[in-house]
């Protein structure tokens, strides 16, 4: 079982990084919707009852795959554009590692993509409701990084003017709807999309 990024983040001295690879694997290829509960146990090795230890419930589970990924993104955002100097090349670094991904990473950004919804209400539980708060949270950090990153090509001259965060949203919006659909034994390779991906985002925002 292949362990990504974001599950990473969890301590290896439980199995909690386990069930959360098990859970990405059956929500991912499955849906969320037709994964059993019981089925995530029975592949990890461990009773049903034993999953309550680690998640109070599969949404519980599903929130926090998300609050991971999300967590991952801005990582990958700030690693990428930290020794970019130019607006567009650092633009062109941040697409390529938003859209660098391994066939598991892939499925969680599926996940992430497929139930942002989920994102928009309270949770009656404080577990699932503390993931979803953290979430939102994250969600606009990414937001202000790429809004950001745009308004610095736009000062310098570089991007045409308009407003950063509108362009900046049009360019994130590009980039994550890749998720929803590509799949990893697809006609096209993750780097012939990240090609056509990134020209299309520097022609979004450049004079």
């Amino acid at each position: 079982m292949t362990v990504d990024a974001g599950v990473r983040r969890e301590s290896s001295r439980s199995k909690r990084g386990n069930i959360l690879a098990a859970a990405i694997e059956q929500f991912g290829r499955v849906g969320y919707e037709h994964t059993k509960w019981a089925s995530i146990a029975d592949e990890v090795g461990i009773g049903q009852t034993a999953l309550y230890h680690y998640f109070e419930s599969k949404a519980h589970c599903l929130l926090t795959i998300m609050r991971l990924e999300l967590a991952d993104s801005v990582d990958r955002f700030l690693t990428a554009i930290e020794d970019e100097t130019e607006p567009e090349q650092a633009l062109r670094a941040a697409v390529a590692a938003a859209l660098r991904a391994a066939p598991t990473d892939a499925l969680q950004r599926r996940i992430l993509q497929n139930h942002m919804d989920l994102l928009a209400a309270p949770r009656q539980s404080a577990k699932e409701e503390a993931e979803r708060l953290r979430s939102r949270e994250l969600v606009q950090k990414i937001e202000q990084n790429w809004t950001e990153l745009i308004a610095r090509g736009i000062d310098t001259g570089v991007f045409a003017s308009g407003d950063p965060r509108i362009l900046g949203r049009l360019v994130l919006g590009v980039v994550i709807s890749v998720w929803r659909w590509y799949r990893p034994d697809g006609d096209l390779t993750l780097a012939q999309i990240t090609e056509t991906v990134t020209d299309a985002a520097v022609r979004m925002v450049r004079k």
